[in-house]
Formats: C-alpha cells, structure tokens, sequence
C-alpha cells in the first residue's frame, strides 16, 4: 500500500523541554489518520514539521516520499492544505474574494468557490467581510480554503474546535467527500467523537510518544471486557458477562419478555485513553 507519510524515530526538544520523544507511524494514501492527545501533547508540533514549517531535533520525517522539510518548497505547496490556528486570512476582504485569490494561486477554476462553501455550509455569505465573522465561520472559512484545490494530502488541527454539532457535521460530510476522491488526511482532535466516526486509524499521544495505534474498532474490542448492558422492563439496568453463564441469563430475560435494550460495554476511544494515560483528553 502506497504511504503518504513516514515518520520514524522523531524527536523535537525545545529548550530542555521534549515535546516528541521517539516517534513511529505511517499514514497510507487514501486514509485518514486520526493524531490524537490533549493540548500541549506535541499534536500541532508534528504536524509544523510535516509541512515543513519546523525542524525536527532528531528523526526522519517523509512527505510524498520526499524529506518533509522539502514541503515549503513552491513545488509541493498545490499538492497539500493545511488548516490551523495561524491560517490566516484577509480580514479587509469579503470571503469569496479571499478564495478567489487562492483560486488564482492554485490556477482553480473560479466557479469551485461556491462548492467548497457548500461543504462548510456557508453557500450565502460569500459577500460578508471577514474581520465581521465569528471565530467559527473564520474557521469554515480557512477549512473551505484548504479544501479548494483538492488536495492530495491535507493536514487539519482541531478543525471543528469552534464550531456547533451542525456545521461539524457539514464539515464531516465534506472530508468524507475529499477522501472518496483519494485525498489522504492527517487529523488532529480531541474530539473522541470526530476521531471515531472519521478515522480509518488513530493514534493516541501522550506526552510526546505515541501510546497507541491502531483502528478505533480494534481498540475498543481490545479495552472491552465483552459483557452486555440490558435494560429490563421493570427499570433495572444489569450488567451481563460474556461466556456461556451471561449467554444463558439473558436469553432467560429474553424468553421471559423482560428486555428493553442490550448495549455491548465497549469503551469510547476517550475511556480508553484515559485508561491509557490518566488524562482527560482536554
């Protein structure tokens, strides 16, 4: 399988401070690979180095099969977007003109302005003035901007850390779009939620090393202790066991006509991480 990312042994030290220490992982074309951990875990950190806007102390870092310090080279910059904190835009200028400028510099047809505000939800307000925006329509705004060029790769930092459960949603839809035409994304969240329901793969980072990487749905099975909750009729909530002996007791409340709901007992991405580290994911 083709990879878009390789990163081994990494390692960046500012001061006497680590904020990554002996970092492994790919990131394979076409997926979307979730990079997850609290603030000030090394998140932003690796992904400043994998677009070449900061050098690694230690450890090799490849983009496109090419040293990732290469990224900020003109050459790479249409095959990639990146959205963060410090993607700025132009405050004096209403939004559709800010995308046009970028639809000039990616040689973008002009007309797919109007599909990238769709997928953030914000088809109407293509006149409004930036510096009159909220945070989170300045953040669907930069998101539409990374998505104008359809990038081969693109690098997102909390992309929805200011937005409501409805244009999330818009803004889910629209990577799902992305990545069905083959775009590969690096995310980074703390959102268990968003990390779930997007993410082929995930790592979980803590204290600049990686703790965990795998498949969400492989990792809930591993933390999960296999037992069900049933909800009966008369109001009690019962925890069932796996095996033969909580096999036989719910198919006597079953036979019974006593269930209400079953539910699997699997942990969230965000209880497993919490196992993991002590930490909330905050």
């Amino acid at each position: 399988m083709e990879q878009m990312i390789k990163v081994k042994s990494l390692a960046k030290i500012f001061g006497n401070q680590p904020a990554l220490e002996d970092v492994h992982f790919e990131v394979n074309k076409g997926e979307t690979f979730g990079f997850l951990g609290p603030s000030g875990s090394g998140k932003t950190t690796t992904i400043k180095i994998l677009t070449g806007q900061l050098k690694a102390t230690s450890g090799e870092a490849y983009v496109f099969d090419q040293p990732a310090a290469l990224l900020n080279k003109p050459q790479y910059r249409k095959k990639f977007g990146v959205v963060t904190d410090n993607s700025d835009l132009y405050d004096r200028l209403s939004i559709y003109d800010n995308l046009k400028l970028f639809c000039d510099l990616y040689d973008v047809p002009a007309k797919r302005i109007n599909d990238v505000l769709e997928m953030v939800n914000l088809g109407n307000e293509q006149k409004k003035i930036v510096s009159k925006l909220s945070k989170g329509m300045k953040q669907r705004v930069q998101l539409a901007r990374a998505f104008l060029h359809e990038p081969e790769l693109l690098f997102l930092d909390e992309p929805t850390s200011a937005l409501d459960p409805a244009n999330s949603k818009h803004i889910h839809d629209g990577l799902r779009e992305l990545t069905k035409k083959g775009t590969t994304i690096f995310l980074t969240t703390h959102d268990m939620h968003e990390a779930e329901i997007l993410c082929d793969r995930v790592a979980f980072l803590h204290k600049g090393k990686i703790q965990l990487l795998d498949e969400p749905k492989k990792l809930r099975r591993q933390f999960s202790d296999a037992s069900l909750q049933v909800l009966l009729k008369d109001g009690r909530e019962l925890s069932i066991p796996g095996g033969p002996e909580g096999a036989q007791a719910l198919y006597d409340y079953m036979q019974a006509d006593q269930v209400v709901s079953i539910h699997t007992n699997e942990p969230t991405l965000g209880d497993i991480f919490v196992e993991m580290t002590g930490r909330e994911l905050v």
